[in-house]
């Protein structure tokens, strides 16, 4: 079980986040650069009690709300205390965390350890933990799966788009991540052989819910 501590972030995840957010083909703000702000996610642990992994959700609104609307995002990431073997690719930037000292953060899906952490919760070996509170259960995401337990191991190969993020490998199926979330009926296509859903807080506010990825059959 991985352990919260309360303690600063230098930088916070938002800032950390915001000069890399624009480099990202599923990115839908304009050229003023995004606002970023906590509004919610979750947390999955690491067996080994290593890697941070966090699927972390944040809302960018715009400082002249006539120029754009809000977008929710979310970013799966793993925090580590030595760099990722040849995945400077996948940094997102370092931190220097109160307690532990200087963390390397990554986009997650480049990251083993995250990868083989979601496999194991979509067959049901892991529960979402709550993002700021030690061993509880989060009790707003829910997911579902259809199948063998899925193959997340070995050669994957990331593919971002503008709708999202998509993770394949030679013999599992598709595990796309809608990186822009919707407000909207957590429905996943009817096709699909699961999907991950949870909630996040809206720039007002008020609570929402939507689809955060979809397991889809291999092509």
């Amino acid at each position: 079980m991985s352990i919260i501590h309360r303690t600063t972030l230098n930088p916070t995840k938002p800032e950390l986040l915001t000069p890399w957010l624009p480099t990202r083909l599923w990115y839908r703000g304009g050229t003023t650069g995004p606002r970023l702000a906590k509004a919610g996610g979750f947390r999955l642990d690491d067996p080994e009690g290593v890697v941070g992994i966090e699927f972390f959700v944040a809302t960018d609104t715009p400082a002249d709300p006539a120029s754009g609307t809000p977008h929710a995002y979310l970013f799966p990431l793993t925090y580590r205390g030595a760099p990722l073997p040849d995945a400077d690719h996948a940094l997102v930037g370092t931190l220097e965390h109160g307690v532990l000292g200087k963390r390397w953060v990554y986009d997650g899906v480049h990251d083993p350890v995250l990868t083989s952490a979601l496999a194991a919760f979509l067959a049901g070996h892991l529960r979402p933990q709550a993002q700021s509170t030690n061993d509880t259960v989060d009790e707003e995401i829910t997911h579902a799966y259809t199948g063998e337990a899925p193959v997340l191991t070995g050669e994957i190969t990331v593919t971002d788009t503008p709708e999202g993020t998509t993770l394949t490998t030679p013999d599992g199926p598709a595990i796309h991540f809608n990186r822009v979330l919707t407000d909207a009926p957590a429905t996943p296509p009817t096709n699909a052989l699961g999907h991950v859903t949870g909630a996040w807080a809206a720039p007002d506010g008020t609570r929402v819910r939507g689809v955060f990825a979809v397991i889809e059959p291999r092509a």
